[in-house]
């Protein structure tokens, strides 16, 4: 096990330079660089406190990488939902994705089409217009988003998505939390 490539990783993970890793435990910027390079070993109070600045335990350290993770997802992967009403149709394009960081959902609005009011919250969203025209409700004010045309905004307000195009709005909607 290369000890010193999974501390970098982690390192990395947390936006910390070699620095404020030593800083935050009581280690050198050139102590965190050998470790990295495996040219030293922590000791065990060492490797702790790197541990836990890191936000990991030691089990989840140790453990082995999960083998064979799943990269590409094909249509017969993805799950379809289409409202009761027809006004739209979402399709998941990762499955489980609401237990991951992000979730990336494929919509298809039909004429007048909209989905339901979003509570506020702290996902950021990203969506890219496929097909169409849509509005984007946040709060008190709305946006024209149109084919070709990205949007990014935190959800911290209220907020819809709806069809603003005489027939089929699609779009590209990826939310960093579980957002549907």
């Amino acid at each position: 096990m290369e000890i010193g490539r999974k501390i970098k990783s982690l390192r990395l993970k947390k936006g910390l330079t070699q620095e404020e890793l030593g800083e935050r435990t009581d280690l050198t910027k050139g102590h965190i660089s050998q470790l990295e390079r495996d040219l030293n070993s922590p000791s065990i109070e060492t490797l702790f406190a790197l541990l836990e600045v890191l936000g990991t335990t030691p089990k989840e350290f140790f453990d082995e990488p999960k083998k064979n993770v799943k990269v590409v997802y094909s249509t017969d992967d993805q799950t379809i939902y289409t409202d009761d009403d027809l006004q739209y149709s979402i399709r998941w394009l990762v499955p489980r994705s609401n237990e991951n960081e992000m979730e990336p959902v494929h919509i298809i609005f039909h004429k007048h089409g909209e989905f339901k009011k979003f509570e506020p919250s702290l996902a950021e969203t990203f969506i890219y217009v496929l097909k169409g025209k849509i509005t984007i409700e946040i709060g008190d004010t709305q946006y024209s988003a149109s084919q070709g045309d990205a949007a990014y905004y935190d959800a911290s307000e209220h907020h819809r998505l709806s069809n603003a195009h005489s027939g089929t709005s699609e779009l590209l909607l990826v939310a960093t939390e579980s957002y549907l």
